[in-house]
């Protein structure tokens, strides 16, 4: 087994540790990469504002998040248990401790493998990790890592391997985290990262929640779930706001229901509960004990307590899941687009495509009749929001075969 460690502040991580940690998976083909925050670095003080060890911690597992690499990815809070400096030896001795029989990689940027041989018993680390450094393809720089890879094989009998990354981002922390106090450095951080910081308020900002711009509301929606589930919402957005324009509803509407609709998604039963409770919302016996029917209550929620959004975006939230009787052309539109957004992959999805930019009631009856006869083939319950919904649109003249 191969294990990268990847080890830094993370304050905050950036598209640059991101670029770089897939390059060493790749590069190295690492079984596992290990995100590693320090929690009080020796080589110099942490800034004032810094935020507290698990927001970096949380920040740090957005970032792995993002590598959509689910087995291999990981942060770990190894350093940030350990009283005291962080030092490298001892984190590498530790992990050879749990994995005397992985092969680990030390990964390091620039600056840090540039004077590696200066850290606190460098002869330590090296006969536990290997030395993997990022670097750009300048020539002056690529002459600088070459007689550094000698000294640590000459002086310590290390194993070093440089990797190239072309057009690598680098910015450092400090300039970062002033963009941001500033409102500003949004392009040099993943999504969820940034929507992390607004939502905590870190590194200065202070953003109004219930009146974001689109990519800041993207950002702080995308920070509330896995990233694996953003392909799915950013296609709904975009079926939401198609549908709106065909039918007739308010595109903007469209588009934030769209943007924050599975919001709350990942929560355990227990947090939707509490959720639930404290903005009032009833549930009935079934609810009570299906998580997968809350986020949707929940969701809707906190679009409107938490970001502000109208009345109209509250109920096409609310009822996304379930449908129920007699629903607004906006529920409607964002029903049958999570049912069918381009990431949607079923049989019979084509035909609820086409029918969705033909007739909406026929669109959403079939999305219905085809969840519960979903329900039916897995003997689960039916909540009877969907039952009424499929039998007002029956009564009402819709017809459809599923």
């Amino acid at each position: 087994m191969k294990i990268g460690i990847y080890g830094g502040t993370f304050n905050p991580p950036h598209l640059g540790h991101l670029a770089a940690a897939r390059a060493a998976i790749a590069a190295l083909d690492l079984d596992r990469l290990m995100l590693v925050p320090a929690a009080i670095p020796p080589h110099k003080e942490l800034p004032e504002g810094t935020p507290p060890p698990a927001d970096r911690l949380a920040m740090a597992g957005k970032l792995a998040d993002a590598l959509l690499l689910p087995r291999v990815a990981e942060v770990d809070s190894l350093e940030m248990d350990r009283p005291g400096p962080s030092y490298t030896a001892d984190t590498v001795e530790l992990i050879h401790s749990r994995e005397p029989e992985a092969q680990l990689w030390l990964l390091v940027g620039s600056d840090m493998f540039l004077t590696l041989h200066t850290w606190k018993e460098p002869e330590r680390i090296l006969k536990y990790a290997s030395v993997c450094a990022f670097h750009r393809t300048q020539e002056d720089e690529a002459a600088r890592f070459a007689a550094q890879k000698a000294r640590l094989e000459r002086d310590y009998g290390a194993r070093v391997q440089l990797i190239p990354v072309p057009g690598l981002v680098e910015i450092s922390s400090t300039r970062l985290r002033e963009l941001l106090a500033r409102g500003e450095g949004r392009e040099y951080l993943h999504p969820s990262v940034y929507g992390y910081i607004l939502l905590h308020g870190l590194y200065g900002t202070h953003a109004d929640l219930r009146h974001l711009e689109l990519p800041e509301l993207r950002a702080c929606s995308y920070a509330m779930m896995r990233e694996k589930r953003v392909a799915h919402v950013q296609g709904v957005e975009e079926e939401a706001v198609r549908l709106a324009r065909r039918w007739g509803a308010d595109e903007t509407m469209a588009r934030r229901a769209g943007i924050l609709h599975d919001c709350t998604k990942y929560l355990e039963l227990e947090d939707q509960l509490a959720l639930c409770r404290k903005y009032g919302v009833e549930l009935d016996a079934l609810e009570q004990q299906a998580v997968k029917l809350l986020h949707s209550k929940t969701g809707a929620c906190i679009a409107r307590a938490v970001f502000g959004e109208p009345e109209e975006v509250y109920w096409a939230i609310f009822w996304h899941t379930t449908a129920k009787a007699d629903m607004t052309t906006l529920e409607k539109i964002l029903y049958v687009a999570d049912y069918m957004e381009p990431n949607r992959d079923f049989e019979g999805v084509e035909r609820l495509r086409a029918l969705a930019y033909e007739d909406l009631d026929r669109a959403l009856l079939l999305g219905v009749e085809t969840t519960i006869q979903e329900m039916i083939d897995r003997q689960l319950p039916i909540h009877s929001n969907t039952l009424a919904a499929r039998d007002w649109l029956i009564d009402h003249g819709v017809r459809v075969t599923i």
